[in-house]
């Protein structure tokens, strides 16, 4: 099944016609729970992986962990309702402090189905990636990881690796992502609306345009972030959104060069502030508004992640040269 978003409740450059040129293309993914394969693209299936490879391990030392929760257990709990119980930590298998600890997968995106998915070294149209299943220091950082191939050389391996190495327990429920299937849309996008990503006149004016809203239609408001701007959920491409840190330069560690965004991984695909994006296919036609969403709760969160506290992780790369190291910005 495709997945459409419904057209915005407003012509964005009708209202703001200086926003025709920051007009970008995202592609959203919409995922949904399902079985793909290793050949898919997908968030939480098995990723096409060369049995030969070493698979990635982090090297960093790791916060002890002491209790967990079993993968098998909390597939079962999902689909029972229920929550998973948590067990003490196997000392014989911890990590430990100084690792290596193998990294989890976590998606994998073919450019063949994702338009708009950038080119990765030497023409690279594969991205994979990862996440230590462990924290790092007093504030509990994670570490990512992206992995570049070549389809047409990688699907020609004589052999896959499965299963993956995996941790004995994982720290949370929300680090065991859905497997879930991929409906990629292409939609426009506009930039965030505050300092440092759009001029101050068009802010104010935007501003300005949200408190109208507000006082004419109340609960029921449209806004420029929440309706407008840049759609919730997973998406490849387009503007990033800056709800919990705001705007921020991202240049490249290695030469300076402001980044471009890879890809954006977010916890929920929609919330009470978002719904206007939901998608045609997963609402009923004879209802309007928020009351036309089905299902609401698996459509929430249909991959079962969660990133910080609800924020949203941002992949950037290096545009100038694509062998420089990703950066990865919570936001």
């Amino acid at each position: 099944m495709t997945r459409t978003t419904p057209a915005r409740p407003i012509s964005v450059e009708a209202v703001f016609p200086e926003l025709a040129a920051y007009r970008g293309r995202v592609t959203r993914l919409h995922p949904r729970p399902g079985a793909p394969g290793i050949r898919d693209s997908h968030v939480g299936g098995p990723l096409l992986w060369p049995y030969d490879d070493p698979w990635p391990v982090c090297h960093e030392q790791h916060r002890i962990e002491t209790e967990g929760y079993a993968p098998d257990e909390i597939r079962s709990a999902r689909d029972s309702g229920g929550w998973p119980p948590s067990r003490p930590w196997p000392d014989a298998e911890s990590p430990g402090t100084e690792g290596p600890v193998p990294f989890a997968g976590l998606a994998q995106f073919f450019r063949r189905d994702v338009p708009g998915l950038a080119s990765g070294p030497d023409g690279a149209d594969l991205a994979q990636i990862f996440r230590c299943p462990l924290t790092h220091g007093p504030h509990l950082e994670r570490r990512y990881h992206l992995r570049w191939r070549k389809t047409d050389e990688t699907e020609h391996a004589g052999r896959f690796l499965d299963p993956p190495p995996r941790t004995p327990l994982l720290r949370a429920e929300q680090e065991l992502p859905e497997p879930c299937v991929l409906h990629p849309e292409e939609v426009d996008t506009y930039p965030w609306a505050e300092d440092g990503v759009l001029p101050a006149p068009l802010i104010a004016r935007i501003d300005a345009w949200d408190d109208a809203q507000i006082s004419e239609r109340g609960p029921h408001a449209l806004s420029y972030q929440s309706d407008l701007s840049i759609p919730p959920g997973w998406r490849v491409g387009g503007y990033p959104s800056w709800a919990s840190t705001g705007p921020m330069a991202v240049d490249c560690d290695s030469c300076s060069t402001p980044m471009r965004l890879l890809l954006t991984a977010e916890g929920a695909e929609t919330d009470a502030g978002s719904h206007s994006w939901v998608p045609c296919e997963d609402r009923d036609p004879a209802l309007d508004g928020k009351a036309s969403i089905q299902d609401w709760s698996s459509l929430a969160q249909p991959t079962r992640l969660r990133f910080g506290r609800d924020r949203d992780l941002h992949v950037f790369v290096c545009p100038a040269d694509g062998e420089h190291p990703p950066r990865w910005v919570l936001a």
